[in-house]
């Protein structure tokens, strides 16, 4: 449930069931929309005031309630068009939050990079294959990408367990902007799910956006995303995107191996109640 909070030239929703933000429950705010900077900053002043005298301890925003949703806002931008899933920031909207007490809690940031040629070898990963989604069966496909994110992602920051009708929700729409041959499995030798890739195209850029992977296994999203970067180049895509990637995650540091250039960069802010 969340709650909407106006003033003249800026509004907001207020989730005051947020995630945990280092072990302390959060609210968060998000939907944010201002006029100005001034108005944004009076407005999220407001919000804060409002979560303090009720008790809360912590708000992050912006955040749509959790990281399942919208959250993040574009800090430095080399100014190309957003590219599908991505978050999108008005104009005020950093101004505004450090304006009204919010520091920055965590970075994250997204590459641009050639498609690696045909010749790159491929990670070995004993006992595990990979398969693209044939194109049917998409709840089968939800469930299954429900069933391993939530174990692959809990250890992560602001991680907030949603239920399944919540998850396809969410999900099911995208579908119609899929390719299948960028939504990818791993299985391990008995046939489990080991990890996943979730990709698809961007037809204004003209790339292919590498949105978010997982492994069960060492070296599994290494293999996922070498398939991915071998079949956006069969399918003729020069540049691929990584898209929204935490600084301190190893595939940043592999986006950069193979020659990413950060194009964009975004930051969750918080303030301690």
């Amino acid at each position: 449930m969340s709650d909407l909070l106006t003033i003249p030239s800026a509004r907001c929703r207020i989730w005051r069931d947020g995630p945990a933000w280092n072990g302390t429950p959060a609210a968060a705010i998000g939907e944010l929309a201002f006029d100005t900077a001034g108005a944004g900053a009076a407005l999220l002043t407001l919000a804060f005031e409002h979560l303090r005298a009720e008790g809360h301890a912590a708000v992050l925003a912006p955040m749509n309630g959790d990281t399942w949703h919208a959250y993040r806002a574009v800090v430095e931008s080399d100014g190309s068009a957003a590219f599908p899933l991505e978050p999108v920031s008005g104009t005020d909207d950093v101004a505004a939050l450090v304006a009204a007490g919010f520091d920055p809690v965590a970075d994250y940031v997204s590459s641009r990079a050639p498609v690696p040629a045909a010749a790159e070898p491929e990670p070995a990963v004993p006992g595990v294959s990979v398969r693209a989604w044939d194109g049917t069966g998409a709840d089968a496909l939800l469930d299954r990408l429900f069933a391993l994110a939530g174990g692959s992602f809990a250890d992560k920051l602001f991680f907030r367990a949603i239920d399944r009708d919540a998850f396809l929700a969410l999900y099911r729409p995208l579908l119609a902007a899929v390719d299948p041959r960028l939504v990818l499995f791993a299985f391990d030798a008995t046939g489990d799910l080991a990890g996943f890739l979730f990709g698809l195209p961007d037809p204004v850029s003209g790339t292919a956006i590498l949105k978010t992977y997982a492994g069960l296994r060492p070296g599994v999203g290494h293999l996922l995303a070498h398939r991915f970067h071998q079949e956006a180049r069969r399918m003729g895509f020069a540049h691929v995107v990584h898209a929204l990637m935490h600084v301190d995650n190893v595939s940043l540091r592999r986006s950069a191996q193979h020659q990413g250039v950060v194009f964009r960069r975004y930051s969750l802010f918080g303030r301690r109640l």
